[in-house]
């Protein structure tokens, strides 16, 4: 289990790993840009890794509250979901338009409009090209300044600075109407918000 500082009852900092029960797959507790791994979770299509800086609240609530999910909804500030493609036959042409048309969903329910331009912009001009294995990584951060980041394997696919974009892919798996699949990974990650008071 992981702790605000990084550590683990069972590891050393250095090698600390939480593992998702349902894959078996490990997560390192801290990433390589210094961020703490708070919880993970299983996804019919993918795992994912949730990171978060953490912010004040007067008082620390005993349970998650909509107001602390949508405080990290709407908040500028660092955090990362890290897919792991945990099975094989998964094409990027198939992640993109899943991810897009969740998108469209959100921003409609923000902003009463799918704004498919700005839907579209999560994954870029993604192609096939970029090939998803057993194991392969696509990490979307919104980064200070409200700057949503993709990259898949390591490779950079979009950067677009937009509030709005930003807020929506995270209402996807923070959102109070999230996906069925997501609920676990959305109590966990708020679990994790409460160990941080």
């Amino acid at each position: 289990m992981a702790t605000s500082d990084g550590s683990s009852n069972a590891a050393t900092k250095e090698e600390a790993v939480q593992v998702e029960p349902k894959t078996g797959i490990s997560f390192p507790v801290k990433l390589d840009d210094g961020k703490i791994l708070y919880c993970v979770g299983y996804n019919k299509k993918s795992l994912l890794g949730l990171s978060i800086k953490a912010y004040g609240f007067e008082k620390a609530p005993s349970k998650p509250t909509e107001e602390m999910y949508q405080l990290a909804i709407d908040g500028d500030f660092g955090m990362t979901i890290k897919m792991v493609v945990s099975f094989s036959g998964v094409k990027l042409s198939m992640a993109k338009k899943g991810f897009t048309e969740a998108m469209r969903e959100s921003m409609k329910k923000l902003t009463g409009q799918k704004n498919e331009e700005l839907s579209n912009k999560v994954f870029g001009t993604t192609s096939d090209k970029i090939k998803l294995r057993l194991g392969s990584e696509m990490i979307v951060s919104k980064l200070p300044g409200y700057v949503l980041e993709t990259k898949v394997n390591g490779e950079l696919v979009s950067r677009v600075e937009s509030e709005l974009l930003c807020r929506a892919y995270f209402r996807n798996y923070l959102g109070e109407d999230t996906l069925e699949c997501e609920k676990e990974s959305r109590e966990m990650f708020g679990q994790s918000m409460l160990s941080l008071f």
